[in-house]
């Protein structure tokens, strides 16, 4: 059997962009912008401090471009700069995280989350979809983060509780009380 490995298809654009080329400079931000500005969105949530540190973040990842060695895709490696940027940035919001013990507290006598969580109109799901990505953005910055992180990013709660210097368990009670307060959102 032959494995085909995964080639990142940036890699001429990257050494010309450590030769300070700015055209291919642009034409990496014009690959990149989209996809990552979602990430900022996803986990700031404001459309002017995604923009900030989205730029940022690339102005970061061209200044430090020799650093790239290309052990994984150009792709993967801004993506980490964006994500901790816009970490960096939800944080100088003073965001309060939320222990399990205290969270356990509050759930006492309210019979606990539902496991089950149906939300799907199979005959009207870009409504739904929709009606699901506007009320993550309604939920509060630390729900957000860990719940973008945890699933869209594909970050485990530990890696969340070190990016973020939380505890693996506050970022579960983060991502269970996203999710409880999500599935609150959408039965209204």
């Amino acid at each position: 059997m032959k494995t085909n490995l995964y080639t990142d298809r940036h890699v001429e654009l990257v050494e010309r962009c450590k030769l300070g080329e700015r055209k291919a400079q642009y034409e990496l931000y014009k690959s990149y912008s989209k996809a990552m500005f979602n990430i900022c969105m996803r986990i700031i949530n404001h459309i002017g401090e995604a923009e900030d540190a989205l730029q940022e973040a690339f102005v970061d990842a061209f200044s430090n471009l020799h650093q790239f060695r290309h052990q994984s895709t150009f792709g993967a490696w801004l993506k980490q700069i964006v994500v901790n940027k816009a970490i960096n940035q939800v944080r100088s919001r003073k965001v309060k995280w939320v222990e399990i013990d205290e969270w356990q507290e509050s759930m006492d006598g309210e019979g606990g989350p539902s496991e089950e969580i149906t939300i799907w109109d199979e005959d009207d799901n870009s409504l739904e979809v929709e009606r699901i990505r506007n009320a993550v953005l309604r939920l509060p910055d630390g729900y957000r983060v860990v719940l973008s992180l945890y699933l869209f990013e594909g970050y485990d709660h530990e890696e969340i509780g070190e990016v973020l210097g939380i505890s693996e368990s506050t970022s579960r009670t983060q991502y269970m009380r996203a999710k409880r307060k999500l599935v609150e959102m959408m039965e209204r």
